[in-house]
């Protein structure tokens, strides 16, 4: 039995000329090479010396047409389409805008701060807050109205909104 090294500079050259002369590509052909001798030494016990070279052939044909299957799912991105994501100026803006609400929910009581990081921040429903605060409903619904009441009075005062 021939060790990998041994079979890849063996049989590499022919694995790659048949995967280019199917895909015309050469960095898909590359890649057929590659997944065809993963294969190969995975099964390797499959493997019968005699019938080596049309079985790598199998392999490299079978890995081209699945890749050409895969390929045929696939749909282009839009290029136009832009990115949701906040660039460099409003990842800034909304730091220095959590920096700046922080600091107004310093001054609140503990328990308020915490009602109101829960909901907004880990999007727990006003049950849960009400059970990690030890308190009712109703007063985690208003702890957190509270809250939002006094950053809207900050925002209105500063004029930002």
């Amino acid at each position: 039995m021939l060790g990998f090294q041994e079979l890849y500079e063996s049989y590499a050259p022919e694995v790659f000329r048949f995967a280019f002369s199917l895909s015309g590509e050469r960095a898909e052909a590359e890649d057929i090479t590659s997944e065809t001798f993963i294969r190969a030494w995975v099964n390797r016990s499959a493997i019968r010396t005699e019938t080596l070279k049309a079985y790598l052939m199998t392999i490299a044909r079978n890995t081209f047409l699945e890749r050409r299957r895969k390929s045929r799912r696939e749909v282009p991105l839009d290029e136009t389409l832009p990115d949701p994501a906040p660039g460099p100026d409003g990842r800034a803006e909304a730091q220095f805008e959590l920096i700046r609400v922080e600091k107004l929910l310093q001054p609140l009581p503990e328990i308020d701060r915490a009602a109101f990081i829960l909901r907004v921040r880990h999007g727990l429903p006003y049950e849960e807050i009400a059970r990690v605060l030890e308190i009712t409903l109703a007063s985690a619904k208003v702890k957190v109205h509270r809250v939002r009441k006094r950053l809207l009075a900050a925002c209105i005062e500063r004029k930002v909104y």
